[in-house]
């Protein structure tokens, strides 16, 4: 009986696979459009620059130029900096440096900091020698009028074919998710901060 009862739950297993191996082929043989992707990573849950680095790696496991800017966060060695500076001499790794802008507590001045790191950002948008643009935060620049939309919308479409970018940050507007290829929303279903448990160097910076 035994045997029997593992022989059907083979056989449907089998063909379940069979289908669904069906269904993956067909969806990989009707991609036949070859260029960069825009991908944003936002919602509030914790995750999204992090799964922006492991799309670094994945870049340089290829050799590809990599550039990589990093809006609000600075003040507080991560890392994720700490490795690309050090051991991937191939990444352009570039930070606004004033920190959160809830400790600054200076507009213009982060208004000011945001606009030099903006020219950095849509310098390497508009390089085709660049395989991975990251820009991690960059939706609070948005949702704070530090940079004009129009302008970055138009740097993030109008970017070489070839190349990819990767947009981080809560919000962003619609506007912005309009124009990429891919969304995804990390969801905050619980988090260890809430319980008092500080933030733990090699995992959450």
């Amino acid at each position: 009986m035994t045997d029997n009862t593992d022989d059907r739950k083979n056989s449907r297993h089998k063909k379940a696979m069979e289908k669904q191996k069906a269904s993956v082929d067909a969806s990989i043989n009707a991609a036949d459009i070859e260029r960069g992707v825009a991908i944003l990573l936002t919602g509030n849950g914790k995750g999204k620059s992090s799964s922006a680095f492991g799309m670094v790696m994945r870049a340089l496991g290829y050799g590809y130029k990599v550039g990589v800017i990093q809006f609000i966060k600075g003040e507080q060695l991560s890392g994720e900096e700490i490795y690309l500076r050090e051991q991937c001499p191939q990444v352009e790794f570039y930070q606004m440096g004033t920190g959160f802008t809830w400790d600054t507590q200076d507009r213009s001045g982060d208004i000011a900091a945001a606009q030099r790191t903006w020219e950095r950002a849509s310098a390497m948008l508009a390089d085709p020698t660049y395989h991975l643009v990251v820009l991690d935060e960059l939706t609070y620049m948005l949702a704070f009028d530090y940079l004009p939309e129009d302008a970055v919308l138009a740097a993030l479409a109008g970017r070489p074919e070839e190349q990819s970018v990767v947009v981080t940050g809560r919000g962003g507007g619609t506007a912005l998710q309009e124009i990429m290829d891919t969304v995804s929303e990390v969801r905050d279903i619980k988090h260890a901060y809430n319980a008092g448990i500080k933030a733990r160097r090699g995992v959450d910076y």
